[in-house]
């Protein structure tokens, strides 16, 4: 069964979605944006259910806080082989630093020719924030796709102090 909630953050609304087992244990499945590329909806038949996220909603606000550096939070198995590949992949990426297309395909063994299936990969990850897809950018140190925006990308980097403070 699905269940969801939504929560506030800095960078506007997320919606947090996951999978309740038959035992009442909730994987998370998804953790989006507002106006994010391909992010899920709300449908008919998930139920709204905040305590379920009581966790997740926790270590996001240690993390909004600067407190919290690494997430430690059960997750709903998704994807493919190789999209896993690539998340578990993304899930070595230190706090508060940033690594590029190149040396995460190096770190896998992928050949220069997947690299775009790599970035495929990353794009289709369903867990934003937790899982840090933010922290891969171009060689040339770019501020490259990211499915909640290029701007809420910066953010994130300069909470986690991999870039310098955005200046409004």
């Amino acid at each position: 069964m699905n269940v969801y909630t939504e929560i506030e953050s800095p960078i506007g609304p997320l919606l947090l979605v996951g999978e309740k087992n038959a035992d009442g244990v909730v994987r998370l499945a998804s953790l989006s944006m507002d106006g994010q590329r391909y992010a899920p909806k709300v449908r008919d038949g998930w139920t709204a259910d905040p305590e379920a996220f009581a966790e997740v909603t926790r270590q996001l606000r240690e993390y909004f806080d600067g407190t919290r550096t690494e997430f430690s939070l059960e997750y709903a198995v998704a994807g493919t082989d190789f999209q896993r590949r690539v998340w578990d992949a993304l899930d070595t990426v230190p706090h508060g630093t940033t690594t590029t297309y190149g040396a995460l395909a190096a770190q896998l063994g992928l050949p220069r020719d997947r690299v775009q299936a790599l970035g495929a990969a990353i794009g289709a990850n369903p867990l934003l924030i937790v899982r840090p897809c933010h922290r891969v950018i171009g060689a040339d140190g770019s501020m490259r796709g990211y499915a909640g925006g290029v701007e809420r990308k910066q953010w994130l980097l300069a909470l986690e102090g991999a870039i310098a403070p955005l200046l409004v």
